[in-house]
């Protein structure tokens, strides 16, 4: 097993940086305090059970430590394979031109023209999306793949209203009105120009800290190996009882990734033509006790490290009563000036440390 070096750990941090996102439910901005929080712990190999944008991730890759990023959506695992498990493969100038440009030997689908005609871009973004995606398979190396699967992603999040598809809103963008939200000027900027800053910008994270990590697109139930360390952040259900269904708000890009199987996945009673729902314990207030139970308890011999909100279901003294049950010793520390994205409420970001 390989083991970075002082000098290489020096380099990484100098040199690395995360790429930005706009991904709700990110913990990039509190991953310096999540760090200090749990520095102190001895663990070498970690799981970042419900990995996300890959911040986290990221974070142990840097520090040395030997990451498995797991996370259920395919989209999101792509992301882990972009910029936990490759080590060094980049996508190169010729490789961008090649994914940006129409070939003449290449037979175009208009699967996402024909079928999200406006719903959230105008009908010259969603040819370019086609085109795009479908070079896109062109690729032989998985990783290029999934950096300019990456790029892709972040392109088209960041030209929607909310960077959310949870409705049917391209008027948002279009209408010719004073507005209070939003930047206008991101929206119209072509799509090819997002596509290539996040390119360069996931290019630029690309490093290895000299240890074989993985990204996994596993049900977090199903994973079947030991970790010094487990890190969990699960989607947030309110104290309504209303959780944040990832799948939901992210799944055109779900689809971009299962592009020819898209058509069959596809719920065409909903304006917005989402996915077919899929039963998620994480997000069902009558599951989410008895998950979260499961879940401790088959990573009982490991440290736990678990993200929560204040006002979340279950509550903070659910949750550190559970632990105890499993943990000799539990830890709660607090950020307190955390804003969540589109939420008014009062709400503490809070860290529970289970060993």
């Amino acid at each position: 097993m390989r083991r970075v070096n002082p000098k290489q750990m020096a380099l990484i941090d100098d040199v690395a940086i995360f790429p930005s996102t706009r991904y709700q439910g990110s913990k990039q901005k509190i991953v310096s305090w999540i760090w200090e929080s749990i520095k102190d712990i001895q663990f070498h190999t970690a799981l970042d059970a419900f990995g996300g944008t890959g911040c986290i991730s990221y974070m142990f890759k840097q520090k040395g430590k030997q990451i498995a990023y797991n996370d259920i959506l395919k989209f999101n695992w792509l992301i882990g394979l972009a910029l936990i498990e490759n080590d060094f493969v980049t996508l190169t100038s010729e490789d961008t031109e090649f994914l940006v440009t129409r070939h003449k030997k290449i037979e175009y689908p208009t699967f996402v023209q024909d079928t999200f005609k406006d719903i959230y871009f105008t009908n010259e973004e969603n040819r370019w999306i086609d085109t795009v995606v479908t070079n896109i398979g062109q690729l032989e190396n998985l990783y290029k793949r999934a950096l300019a699967y990456y790029a892709i992603f972040q392109s088209c999040i960041i030209k929607r209203p909310f960077n959310l598809f949870h409705r049917k809103n391209l008027y948002l963008r279009l209408a010719t009105v004073k507005r209070n939200f939003g930047n206008k000027t991101t929206w119209d900027t072509p799509f090819e120009t997002h596509f290539r800053k996040f390119v360069a910008e996931a290019n630029q994270a690309i490093f290895s800290n000299g240890l074989e990590n993985k990204a996994l697109n596993l049900n977090v139930f199903d994973i079947d190996q030991d970790f010094d360390l487990v890190y969990v952040d699960t989607p947030y259900i309110s104290k309504k009882g209303v959780g944040v269904d990832y799948y939901d708000f992210y799944h055109f890009l779900e689809g971009v990734v299962q592009y020819s199987q898209w058509k069959d996945m596809i719920d065409y009673r909903t304006k917005h033509k989402r996915l077919k729902a899929s039963n998620n314990p994480w997000i069902d207030k009558n599951c989410i006790h008895s998950a979260f139970e499961r879940l401790i308890k088959k990573f009982t011999d490991s440290v736990l490290v678990i993200s929560y909100r204040s006002d979340g279901i279950p509550s903070i003294e659910y949750l550190v009563n559970l632990l105890g049950k499993y943990k000799s010793t539990v830890k709660q520390l607090k950020w307190r000036n955390y804003k969540y994205v589109l939420s008014n409420n009062h709400s503490e970001e809070v860290l529970l440390i289970g060993k």
